[in-house]
Formats: C-alpha cells, structure tokens, sequence
C-alpha cells in the first residue's frame, strides 16, 4: 500500500500544538527519571519539568545531586535565572541563598541586627534524588505532603536489571507530544509492530501472524500495591522479529509495574551453551499533563568484544524510538479534539489493566483487574 501522503515530509515536533491535547492525570509520590545524571558536571545546573513542576537539578561540589523546585519563595523568581558556587544557590532577586539539596536558607541579605527572623527556618522546596543507571531519579511527592526527610521510608529507586557485572550499555530519549496515558498504552501495545516499526530488520506487514501470551499479575504486597502492574510470562520471543533470531535460544519476559515501567529481559543460549542477556527499562514521564518523554536504558553481555556494537545498537535502538515518536506526533493531530477513543479485547487488554491499576492507586481502592494468569491472542 502507498503512504497517503507520499512525498510528503514527516510532520515534526516543533510547533506541534501539545498543549491543546487532552490532560491525563498524575501520578505523584513517586520516583521519575529527570534527566541524565552524566550530563551534570560538578558545579553544574540544568533545568526540566517533571509532572508540570519546573525543577532546578545540579551536582555540588561534592558531587551530590540536588533537586529543587525552580522557584524562591520569597518572591517566586525562578532560582535558575540566579547564581551557584557549587554550595549554594542564590536567588537572583533578593540574593537568598540556599543549600540545594535540603533546600534550607542559609543567608537573606537584607536582614539587620534589628531583625529577628531565622532564616535556616525557611526551606524552598527541594526533593530526594538518586543517581541510578546514569539518570537522575527524582521523588515527586503528593501535594501537601511536606519536606521528605527520610529517604528510607520511601519506596526503592527503579533499577535496570543486570545479570552480569561485565556489559555494555546504551540510552535513548525523546519527547511526546501526548498525555501519559497515550505515551503508556502506546508502550504496551503489541499489535503496532509491523505497522509502525516496519523495516528489513525488524518485520513487514506480510509477516504478521496469530501469537498467544501468557499474562499473570503482579502485586506489590510489601508497599500495599504501591508499584503493581502485570507480567507477559517467560516465553520464547516472537519468530517474526529478526534481531532475536540472532541471540540463540532467548526467552524473554516483559512486566510493567505502576507509574510507568516496562521492563524487558531476554536471558538467551546459544548452540555451544553459551549464555548471553539482554535487559531494558523503559519509562515514560509526565512532563506535563499533556505531554510526555519516553526514555530507554537498555544492558546487555551479548558481543561484548566486537567493536561498534554499542553505536550500532544506539542507531537502530534510536530508529525504533524514532519512529514511536513519530507516530504519537501524528496521533497528536488528531487527539486536538478530544475524540471519544476505544479499547478492544484481546490486544488492548494491558491497556485495560493499566487504566484499571491506575485508577486504584490514585483512590487507594479496589481490586487487581488481573485475577488469575489469563491468556490473551492477537495477530501482529
């Protein structure tokens, strides 16, 4: 079939109107990943927005991560738009200053000794951070909820699964003109394969075919189901996806768990018994309530001695998101409106579940929609 707008060029994110999409709501009290941690240098700062909140994140001297809210709050100036020295930042305004990482004031310089205001009593408001698997992780709590002060009690930072201390890694990145929700159910979508990702190393649309999954729940009983979600079992992958054929004899396994995880590991052998894995963790992040990033960090043992198989992997690995990416800006287009959409059984059943888990959380009541381990069947 010809593309419809054959010899057209692809549409493009610049100037996408994302903002007149339709909202998803949010997630909070929990961990996102904010940005790479590499690109942080000490004394550096960079700014983003997670969940519609504009932050301020940056490495002291000491190399600790700090997140903060990017905002003084005296006068609500952006701190970004002031000073750091690698200790503290200083509000460009009235030139507070404060210790990034609990957010204490440290300094207002306009106070005499005929004042008798403390200032190490005012925090702006900062946020716990990790570093894990290259990211800086951020916790977004619920509004209302005061300064976390103990990390502890918080639920554990994600983390990519490795089986091996020896392997090579990659990353990907890119911006969703869309909700959360949409960048989601795209994620887990089984049936857009050979549509979407269409190419001489993937698969083709004549090369689709009827698979069967088996699916089973996951529910988080040590935090109350806080990061439930659902597993497609161990199972070979499918036939018609060329790069797998190349592992051996892989089994793969895919779970997503609340707010917005999937991961994927294939454990694989090949004919001489060697056993060789691969491992991703692929988020997608509420920016705003309209849009989204989807970011991938991806680990593998396999070819770890041939030259050039971290770049080959980031191109082709970058093609795939590409073209995701591509597609949800033309989704965009047509999500203006606000269109009243459908779900169908079987290949949008994740779908179902994942709205399902989402609503649960938010009101802290119901049942997984996931009973039992249930077999699902779609043509892809």
């Amino acid at each position: 079939m010809r593309p419809i707008r054959a010899g057209q060029e692809l549409v493009q994110l610049t100037g996408t109107s994302a903002k007149d999409g339709p909202p998803a709501e949010l997630i909070f009290g929990d961990w996102y990943p904010a940005l790479r941690a590499s690109s942080l240098k000490r004394k550096d700062t960079a700014v983003t927005t997670l969940l519609g909140i504009p932050m301020l994140l940056g490495r002291k001297s000491d190399g600790a991560l700090f997140a903060m809210r990017d905002l003084c709050p005296h006068r609500g100036i952006p701190l970004s738009a002031g000073w750091f020295d690698g200790e503290t930042v200083q509000c460009k305004y009235h030139g507070w200053r404060f210790e990034p990482c609990s957010g204490q004031c440290q300094e207002i310089p306009s106070l005499t000794s005929h004042d008798s205001l403390e200032p190490t009593k005012i925090y702006a408001n900062s946020f716990p951070v990790v570093e894990r698997d290259g990211y800086a992780w951020v916790y977004v709590p619920e509004a209302g909820a005061g300064r976390v002060t103990e990390e502890a009690t918080l639920p554990p930072v994600p983390e990519l699964p490795k089986f091996g201390s020896r392997f090579r890694s990659a990353h990907l990145q890119a911006e969703l003109p869309c909700n959360v929700d949409h960048g989601i159910i795209g994620l887990m979508d089984p049936a857009h394969g050979p549509f979407v990702h269409r190419a001489w190393w993937w698969r083709s649309a004549a090369s689709i075919h009827e698979k069967t999954k088996k699916f089973e729940p996951i529910e988080d009983l040590e935090h109350d189901g806080f990061n439930a979600g659902f597993r497609m079992s161990p199972h070979a992958p499918s036939s018609n996806s060329a790069p797998y054929r190349l592992l051996g004899r892989p089994v793969t396994m895919i779970d997503f768990v609340l707010p917005n995880r999937r991961y994927e590991t294939i454990l694989a052998e090949n004919a001489r018994g060697k056993k060789r894995w691969f491992s991703s963790l692929t988020t997608v992040t509420p920016v705003t309530a309209s849009t989204c990033r989807i970011d991938v960090i991806a680990a593998w043992d396999i070819a770890y001695h041939v030259p050039f198989v971290t770049p080959i992997a980031r191109y082709f690995g970058a093609k795939f998101v590409q073209q995701d990416q591509q597609t949800m800006i033309e989704q965009a287009r047509g999500l203006r409106s606000n269109p009243g959409l459908m779900l169908i059984d079987d290949a949008d059943k994740p779908a179902k579940w994942y709205f399902a888990l989402k609503q649960r959380r938010l009101k802290g009541i119901g049942e997984h929609p996931l009973s039992e381990p249930v077999e699902l069947h779609w043509r892809s």
